[in-house]
């Protein structure tokens, strides 16, 4: 298995991107933030119904942190067209960006895991590798939407009936090829510099869809500067 570069901390530099925009046409890169602080949220793509808990989580809050001069950025790895087609009916003042191959989520460093072969001698080393029992033995309920906890991928299909939410052919190929992207956030100073990150689950899969809460990036936030 391929290694993966590690999650970037407090203080390393922010890497360039360009990614193309589901808000508007065309794209966005590292260089249109010069100068202005930014939230920036690596997600799986719009088939995670926990992600899109957290996207509505980060609109909520867009208005405080505009205030105090910070935009949040929100990365799916949704195809572009398919996510204008959603963001069009539920509109959103997050910007939205999208990168279907997970690059600039590799490239923050920011975990997906591989399940280790049946029978293989490779160890498990969460979040990197896990075998299949591993996960599938993990419960969640991070939302408490569930009278108990349930396994991940069936809390997901619970979440998307719910929703009413139904995969597309473009959702179904990034479930296939990127169902075990972890999510990130990370705050941007003015400088490019990265002031505050929290992964994803980096104690085990029953902390899987655990994600930051409003009131944790709003203090993240009101560190800037001090």
């Amino acid at each position: 298995m391929a290694d993966q570069k590690r999650p970037l901390q407090a203080g390393d530099a922010a890497p360039a991107f360009e990614l193309a925009s589901a808000n508007f046409d065309g794209t966005v890169s590292l260089a249109d933030f010069s100068g202005r602080p930014f939230l920036i949220g690596f997600f799986r793509g719009l088939h995670c119904p926990f992600c899109r808990r957290q996207l509505e989580q980060l609109a909520g809050i867009e208005p405080s942190l505009r205030a105090a001069g910070v935009e949040i950025v929100a990365v799916i790895n949704t195809p572009v067209e398919r996510a204008r087609l959603y963001f069009r009916h539920r509109p959103t003042p997050v910007t939205l960006l999208c990168d279907p191959d997970c690059r600039t989520h590799r490239a923050f460093g920011v975990p997906h895991a591989e399940f280790v072969p049946d029978g293989s001698s490779e160890q498990p080393d969460w979040p990197y590798r896990a075998t299949m029992a591993q996960f599938e033995a993990a419960r969640i309920n991070p939302t408490g939407e569930f009278s108990e906890p349930l396994q991940p991928m069936e809390a997901n299909t619970a979440l998307n009936a719910k929703d009413r939410f139904e995969l597309d052919e473009a959702d179904q190929v990034i479930f296939a090829k990127h169902a075990t992207q972890l999510v990130g956030h990370f705050l941007v100073d003015a400088n490019g510099i990265i002031a505050w990150a929290q992964m994803e689950a980096l104690d085990g899969p029953s902390s899987l869809c655990i994600f930051p809460t409003a009131a944790e990036i709003v203090a993240a936030v009101g560190e800037l500067g001090r």
